[in-house]
C-alpha cells in the first residue's frame, strides 16, 4: 500500500498555509465591520448594519460546518474538497465587497450569508486533515503548532485590517483578507488521497446518516458534550465584545480602525498565554481550564465597562489583554478535548461540526450585540460578561452529569494520558 507520508507536503507548507488562510479569516471579520460602519458614514448604514454583516457572514456555518465535515470524511481527495472551498470563500468576500451599497441590503447579506457556509473550511477543516496526515510521533507537536497558528492569525489579521482600513478605507481588507485565503489553495490541493476503500456511494441519505454520526459524537460524549456547551456560550460572548471594538475605539482610541488593532492585542496576549502554557511542566487539566476562562473574560469585560465609563483607554487595552490571556488557553484545552474524546471514523465531523457551533454562536453574538450597541455600548459589554458567567455555570452543571463516553461500532475513542 502506498504510504501516504512520501507524498504529503511537507508539514511546514501545511501550517504556513493554514495559517495564510486563518489570518485572512481573521481579517475578513474586521473588514466587514468596517465595510458596514464605511457605509454609515455614507449614509445607507449603521452600528447595527455593521453587526449583522458580520453575523451573516458567519451565520451559514451552523450547516456548512456538518456538511463539509461529512464530505472531508468521504472524499477520496479531501485535499481538493478543501481547496474549492478556500476558493469559494474568497469569491464570496469580493462579492460582498462589490455588492456593499450597491444592491439592496438583503441581497448583500445572502451573499455574505454564502461565504460564511465556506468558512469551517479554514479552521476544523484544516485542524482534521493535519491530524490525519502527521507522521507517527509528530502529532502531538503538529496539533500544537496548529492551535498555535489560530491565535497567530488572531493577532495579524485585525492588526492588517486596521492598518489597511485607516488610510484608504474597508476595500483593501476585504481584498487582502480574500488573497490570504487564496495563497492556502495550492498546499490543500497537494493534499494526498485517501487511503483504503472508498466510503461508498454519496446519497442523500448517507450525508444525512453521516450527519447524524456527527452530531451524535459530540453530544453522547459527556466530557466533549460539556466542552462544546461551555466554550459555545463563551464564543457568544465573544461575538458580542468584538461588535462593540470599532465602537470602542472610535470613542477612546481615534478611531473604529483602531478597534480593529484593539483586537491585535488580544490576539498577541492569547498567543502569549498559549506558548507560556505550553511550556508549562505539568499544565492546568484542559477541563479545569474550559471553567475558569470564561470567569476571566467576564471580568475582563467588567474592565471595558469601566474603561468605558472614566474614558481611560490603558484601562481598554488592559481589558483586551485580559480577554486575549483567556482566549488563547481556552482554546488549546478545546482541541485537547476534542482531540482526547473523537471517535476516529468522526473526527473531521467533530471538528467541523464543532468549529461551526461556535461561529455560529460568534455570529449570534454580533448580531446581538447591535441593537444594544445602538443604546449603549456599556450595556453591550456588560451582557457579553453574562453569557460567559452563563458559560461557566454550564460548564460547572454539566460536570456534575455521569460521565459516559461514546465507542460506536467501528470506530474506537482517542485516548490521551488523562481521561478524567
Amino acid at each position: 500500500m502506498r504510504s501516504p507520508h512520501r507524498t504529503t507536503p511537507a508539514p511546514r507548507r501545511l501550517l504556513a498555509a493554514a495559517l495564510a488562510a486563518r489570518t485572512g479569516d481573521e481579517t475578513a471579520g474586521p473588514a466587514l465591520l468596517l465595510l458596514g460602519y464605511a457605509g454609515a458614514e455614507a449614509g445607507h448604514g449603521s452600528a447595527a448594519t455593521a453587526s449583522a454583516l458580520l453575523a451573516a457572514g458567519t451565520a451559514a456555518a451552523a450547516l456548512g460546518g456538518p456538511v463539509l465535515g461529512a464530505l472531508l470524511d468521504r472524499a477520496p481527495r479531501p485535499g481538493r474538497l478543501l481547496a474549492a472551498c478556500l476558493g469559494l470563500c474568497a469569491t464570496g468576500l469580493v462579492s460582498v465587497l462589490l455588492a456593499f451599497g450597491r444592491v439592496p441590503f438583503p441581497l448583500t447579506l445572502l451573499l455574505a450569508l454564502a461565504t460564511g457556509a465556506f468558512a469551517p473550511a479554514l479552521a476544523g477543516g484544516w485542524t482534521a486533515q493535519l491530524a490525519t496526515h502527521a507522521r507517527p510521533g509528530r502529532l502531538h507537536r503538529i496539533q500544537a503548532l496548529d492551535a498555535m497558528t489560530y491565535s497567530a492569525a488572531s493577532l495579524l489579521g485585525p492588526a492588517l485590517a486596521g492598518l489597511l482600513g485607516r488610510p484608504a478605507g474597508p476595500a483593501p481588507a476585504v481584498l487582502a483578507a480574500a488573497a490570504l485565503i487564496l495563497l492556502a489553495v495550492p498546499a490543500a490541493r497537494s493534499l494526498p488521497a485517501r487511503d483504503g476503500a472508498p466510503a461508498g456511494p454519496l446519497t442523500v441519505r448517507a450525508l444525512a446518516r453521516d450527519l447524524v454520526r456527527g452530531f451524535a459524537g459530540l453530544v453522547r460524549s459527556m466530557p466533549l458534550a460539556r466542552a462544546t456547551a461551555g466554550s459555545t456560550l463563551s464564543c457568544l460572548g465573544q461575538g458580542m465584545f468584538v461588535a462593540c471594538v470599532p465602537l470602542l475605539g472610535a470613542r477612546l482610541l481615534g478611531g473604529p480602525g483602531d478597534g480593529a488593532l484593539l483586537l491585535g492585542c488580544t490576539a498577541l496576549a492569547a498567543l502569549g498565554a498559549g506558548a507560556v502554557l505550553a511550556r508549562l511542566r505539568r499544565p492546568p487539566r484542559p477541563d479545569t481550564v474550559l471553567w475558569v476562562a470564561p470567569l476571566v473574560l467576564a471580568g475582563a469585560f467588567a474592565m471595558a465597562v469601566a474603561a468605558t465609563a472614566a474614558h481611560r483607554p490603558g484601562l481598554l487595552v488592559a481589558a483586551a489583554v485580559l480577554v486575549g490571556a483567556a482566549e488563547g488557553p481556552q482554546l488549546t484545552a478545546l482541541f485537547a478535548v476534542r482531540r482526547r474524546e473523537a471517535p476516529e471514523g468522526l473526527r473531521a465531523q467533530v471538528f467541523t461540526t464543532g468549529a461551526s457551533v461556535k461561529i455560529t454562536a460568534f455570529a449570534l453574538g454580533a448580531a446581538l450585540a447591535g441593537p444594544l450597541l445602538t443604546r449603549s455600548a456599556g450595556g453591550a459589554l456588560l451582557a457579553a460578561g453574562a453569557v460567559q458567567l452563563l458559560a461557566a455555570l454550564a460548564h460547572a452543571a454539566l460536570s456534575q452529569a455521569p460521565v459516559r463516553r461514546w465507542r460506536p461500532a467501528g470506530t474506537s475513542c482517542v485516548r490521551g494520558p488523562a481521561r478524567g
